[in-house]
C-alpha cells in the first residue's frame, strides 16, 4: 500500500466512520480541531487502522499525530515494518 492508498483508505475511514466532510480532507487537516475528534474518536480510528492493516497498531505510535498528514506517515511506517 502506498501513501496515497493509505490516504484515501483514512478519509474513507473518516467519512464514513466519523461523518467527516470529504470536502475538509486535506493532509493539513487537524484531526482534533477541524474534525472534533476526541481522545475516544482517536482509539477508534487505531482499530479501523488495524483491521484495514491487518497489522497491529501501537497506540503509543498515534500520540503525537495531529493531522491527516501525520497518519498517512504512520500508517506507512507500520506497514513498512
Amino acid at each position: 500500500m502506498n501513501a496515497q492508498e493509505i490516504e484515501t483508505t483514512i478519509k474513507k475511514i473518516l467519512v464514513e466512520d466519523f461523518e467527516a466532510d470529504p470536502n475538509k480532507l486535506e493532509l493539513s487537516t487537524n484531526l482534533f480541531t477541524d474534525l472534533d475528534l476526541d481522545s475516544i474518536d482517536a482509539v477508534d480510528l487505531v482499530v479501523r487502522l488495524q483491521q484495514q492493516t491487518g497489522k497491529k497498531v501501537n497506540p503509543a505510535d498515534f500520540r503525537e499525530i495531529r493531522t491527516l498528514g501525520d497518519v498517512v506517515v504512520a500508517v506507512e511506517k507500520i506497514l513498512n515494518t
